[in-house]
């Protein structure tokens, strides 16, 4: 029997993949659970199953993380890129792919409230779906006569409200509708008051609200369900949430927002001397307007009256104007008499006037014939040869209109016939 040479190698362990993945998965997660990881969010997708997958990282590494449904349902806020949180959760290794990641259970912004991020991510989702526009706000009732209350009835703000409402509006009727308004279950049971209300159609106004707290106390009415149920209601809702300085996310859905409850019984119950302060001031901007509509309309009936002859009148007169246009020009394409023209007026029945003197025209009322060349004048009736004053003209009853002088010759009176 030969020598034994002994075996100074060690035996090899040998790891199947799994095997090996199995043992690191055993030892990662026993050592690393409930741990606090610090980092930043990068690259945030929210699946169609509720999960978040985002990583955390810093200046030389990432670590990916996933947050499941059931732990994002309870988070203050929702994953963000570029958000500097701490994560709480546990690490956890997926064999199909060989890779760890940290299983999130918990998410806290560093620097920044994790309410206050979840109070700044909700409003502006939220105004970006229009639901804090302007536009899509009632107006309240002038003189409602029935006013849902959704509040607590412990509080000390509603018993102030209602007594404002009833000093200010006797024989308004009041319907609460009670609830918790901080704590677990606050949010829905405040949400599933609003739309009671909204479904009944009762109330004329509804008011909901709260006493003062801390931001805490308050969250209920920052919650998505409170707001959404406000911008489904068909009745006008006034959100009277806390102090002067507490603004929630309540206050920018409903229809208007009063700084506490007690001023939201002012708003919706004016005071009497209030109203009449309004009707006398409607009165006086009623009269105001009714004069200046009459002194308005007196002024515009004084222009037409003056504006109407005017132009009736200038109308009348560009008539005549177009008449003697026509005239002067029908004249001008009538021939031109010639000087020294012995034609007897009788002959020229169409012959041109050249100009119609006074005397003429006087001559003509009294109905003369004035001769034409040797200035005779045949008064009416007379006979056929009794003479005329030499050289002279005489009007009807035979007095003198024009004496020729003794430069004068025959010619140069104009022609003017008159028909018998």
């Amino acid at each position: 029997m030969g020598p034994i040479s002994p075996n100074l190698e060690p035996e090899r362990r040998i790891y199947s993949v799994s095997e090996l993945t199995g043992a690191i998965r055993n030892l990662l997660e026993d050592r690393f659970r409930d741990i606090w990881v610090a980092g930043e969010i990068s690259g945030t997708r929210c699946a169609a199953s509720g999960h978040y997958y985002f990583t955390l990282k810093d200046k030389e590494a990432v670590l990916a993380c996933v947050c499941y449904r059931s732990a994002a349902r309870l988070l203050r806020f929702k994953p963000q890129d570029g958000i500097a949180v701490l994560a709480r959760g546990s690490l956890d290794v997926y064999p199909p792919r060989g890779a760890y990641q940290l299983q999130v259970e918990a998410l806290e912004p560093r620097g920044y409230g994790a309410l206050q991020l979840a109070f700044e991510q909700l409003k502006k989702r939220l105004a970006a779906e229009g639901l804090f526009a302007e536009q899509r706000k009632r107006r309240l009732p002038l003189f409602p006569r029935r006013i849902g209350l959704v509040t607590s009835p412990d509080g000390a703000a509603i018993w102030d409200l209602v007594s404002i409402l009833r000093r200010r509006l006797p024989g308004i009727h009041l319907r609460l509708y009670p609830v918790p308004v901080q704590g677990e279950g606050a949010a829905l049971a405040i949400a599933q008051a609003i739309d009671y209300f909204g479904r009944s159609g009762w109330p004329d106004v509804l008011i909901v609200g709260r006493g003062g707290g801390s931001l805490e106390d308050l969250w209920a009415f920052n919650e998505e369900v409170v707001a959404r149920a406000i911008a489904a209601c068909p009745v006008p809702v006034i959100s009277a949430v806390g102090h002067v300085t507490d603004v929630t996310i309540a206050d920018f859905v409903a229809d208007l927002r009063a700084p506490t409850p007690s001023a939201a019984a002012e708003l919706v119950a004016p005071e009497r001397r209030q109203l009449a302060a309004q009707v006398e001031e409607a009165r006086r901007k009623l009269e105001q307007a009714l004069r200046y509509r009459l002194i308005r309309a007196r002024n515009e009936w004084h222009q037409r009256g003056i504006e109407r002859p005017a132009a009736l009148l200038r109308r009348v007169i560009g008539r005549h104007f177009e008449r003697l246009d026509e005239l002067d020009e029908h004249a001008g394409r009538r021939p031109r008499v010639e000087e020294g023209d012995e034609v007897a007026a009788g002959a020229r029945p169409g012959g041109r006037v050249h100009r119609l003197e006074p005397e003429r025209a006087a001559a003509r009322e009294r109905g003369v014939e004035v001769g034409h060349g040797v200035g005779e004048v045949v008064e009416p009736g007379a006979a056929a040869g009794e003479e005329a004053g030499d050289r002279g003209v005489r009007a009807g009853r035979g007095e003198e209109l024009e004496p020729h002088g003794p430069g004068a010759e025959e010619g140069d009176v104009d022609a003017l016939r008159l028909d018998a």
